[in-house]
């Protein structure tokens, strides 16, 4: 009680306003909803055979796989990107391949992506020492 921790982004160094600064949570939730129907049109209308709930489990796999390559190669998935998002290391650097991975595959899991450090990174981004920011 009472203690100051600062703004989100401070212990990383990260600039508390601005490009560069941590993504708030409202955007990242945002783009992952677009990233989520995005992988949901693509399994409903190539893999699933019109089929709602085979979509849904189809849609899973197509986000691990735009996860791991979007991330991986450009630093954002097309949701990210719409909204002006980028993942890097927490070091700021690009993740590497094994860090986007981990990463993707605890996202897809979704429990590690609900629980927050007072950075506001889900545990998948901490234990992939990665973090999102505004660009």
């Amino acid at each position: 009680m009472g203690v100051d921790f600062g703004y989100r982004g401070e212990q990383l160094g990260l600039p508390e306003h601005g490009p560069g600064s941590i993504a708030r949570p409202g955007r990242r939730i945002a783009a992952l909803f677009i990233d989520w129907a995005l992988c949901l049109l693509i399994a409903y209308g190539l893999l699933a055979d019109r089929d709602l709930q085979a979509a849904g489990n189809w849609a899973v796999l197509v986000l691990l796989v735009m996860s791991i390559l979007t991330v991986g190669t450009i630093g954002s998935t097309p949701g990210k990107r719409i909204l002006g998002l980028r993942v890097l290391a927490d070091d700021g650097n690009r993740l590497g391949i094994g860090r986007v991975i981990v990463r993707s595959v605890l996202l897809c899991l979704a429990i590690p992506a609900l629980i927050w450090d007072r950075d506001g990174r889900g545990l998948h981004d901490r234990l992939a020492r990665a973090v999102q920011v505004r660009i």
